[in-house]
């Protein structure tokens, strides 16, 4: 059966297709990459521009998962406060993994320029406040960065300053990063494919990876069909790697998360809600997140389901959430409405790491992938030509399997966000 991407807006709106084959009879590469997200993307082009012979094998298509379906918002930082890392690895690493953060965007634009990646690239992020609270932890978050961390693209909105750009009472202010963005994350994706089938690496797609078998130097991964032995193998499935490596699985959380997208609302109707085409994200744990498209549609992404299960009448629960924030939308309709797993961590900082000596991985990313997966796939990169510094780096952030095995780690983590929930509406 012909693997398809779930109905959203982005698939709607792709700018070109990458047909793949199916993986059939025994192969051979350096590096073999599970998952064709920007993860995997990432590393295998780095790889294949430091002369390597790369082959990525996808289960379903190219950007299938959280690449291709995500509300785009490309970030600093990573899903965690910097405390957080600076708890597990001290302030020097900390410092280090941050600077690394910013990289990430970076590394972004570069691709985009240098593969002509029509993506939609926006600058602009506001994280807004709802409550006093909340702007007081803003407050305090940017005086952090600026002074522990030398980040000096952030400025404190008040009231005033928000409602000039965006046409919303409902937040109080806001910190803006003139640093970050949003794109289109399924065309960045695809792009990021174009790029590596230009530069030689090969990539299977409709090939779920049923088993690996790890020897030095001789790893084989096998598929219904195929398989490909490889020196390397790099997993890059993040939440849809389900049990396929077992050492890892317990310590990341596949969650649910929604995006709607309206009709298309006119150029002068768009710039009347967000003048300056920035991303917002409101900062509750349980949180609200949303842009413009390049087509003038509202994007609006929230809700979580940690049992990954869509809540039901999904386009009338994501165009309510919407009203809440823009109630003069509510002549508007949704056109599409969908959702999709991100995986989390038990800290919500990025777990990356290596199993033996051959096989490396990259995960949890919380909700912070769109920069820090680009990352991800230079720092694996980087580790498999033996430039390992910057990635081991990463393992210095102490990351606990989530309680409850595999049966009960759902429930658990549901009952424990029942506090989160209750603590946004304080």
């Amino acid at each position: 059966m012909k693997q398809t991407h779930t109905h959203s807006y982005y698939a709607a709106s792709a700018n070109r297709q990458i047909e793949c084959p199916i993986l059939e009879g025994s192969h051979c590469a350096d590096v073999c990459v599970v998952g064709a997200g920007i993860t995997g993307l990432c590393a295998a082009l780095n790889l294949a521009e430091r002369g390597y012979k790369v082959t990525v094998i996808e289960a379903n298509v190219v950007g299938w998962g959280a690449s291709g379906r995500s509300g785009g918002q490309m970030l600093f930082g990573f899903g965690c406060d910097m405390s957080v890392i600076e708890k597990s690895a001290g302030k020097i690493a900390a410092k280090a993994m941050w600077d690394m953060s910013v990289e990430a965007i970076d590394i972004l634009r570069q691709r985009v320029e240098q593969h002509q990646i029509q993506c939609d690239l926006q600058q602009g992020h506001l994280h807004a406040a709802i409550k006093p609270r909340q702007m007081h932890e803003l407050e305090q978050w940017q005086g952090s960065l600026e002074q522990d961390y030398a980040y000096g693209s952030l400025s404190l909105w008040d009231k005033q300053k928000v409602q000039s750009n965006m046409a919303s009472e409902r937040y109080i202010g806001g910190l803006y990063d003139t640093n970050s963005g949003h794109i289109h994350p399924l065309n960045y994706t695809l792009g990021l494919a174009k790029a590596s089938l230009e530069a030689g690496v090969t990539i299977y797609t409709g090939s779920a990876v049923t088993k690996v078998t790890r020897k030095s130097k001789a790893n084989i991964c096998h598929t219904e069909h195929g398989n490909v032995k490889a020196n390397q193998v790099l997993f890059c499935g993040n939440a849809y790697l389900g049990k396929l490596v077992p050492e890892i699985s317990n310590k990341i959380m596949p969650v649910g998360t929604y995006i709607g997208a309206t009709q298309p609302l006119g150029k002068e109707r768009a710039k009347a809600l967000i003048s300056n085409n920035m991303a917002v994200a409101d900062i509750n744990f349980v949180l609200d997140y949303f842009r413009m498209s390049a087509d003038y549609r509202m994007l609006f992404g929230g809700r979580v389901s940690y049992s990954t299960l869509a809540p039901p009448n999904l386009t009338q629960a994501m165009r309510q959430r919407m009203l809440n924030v823009f109630p003069q939308l509510a002549d508007v309709k949704m056109d599409y409405a969908w959702g999709g797993n991100v995986a989390i961590t038990m800290n919500r900082g990025p777990h990356f790491g290596q199993l033996g000596q051959d096989v490396y991985f990259a995960q949890g990313f919380s909700g912070h992938g769109i920069a820090a997966t680009g990352l991800a796939g230079k720092l694996l990169a980087e580790a498999v030509a033996g430039q390992t510094e910057r990635f081991d780096l990463f393992n210095q952030i102490n990351h606990l399997p989530f309680p409850g095995g595999t049966l009960f780690k759902t429930p658990a983590l549901i009952l424990a966000m029942a506090w989160y929930r209750l603590r946004d509406m304080l």
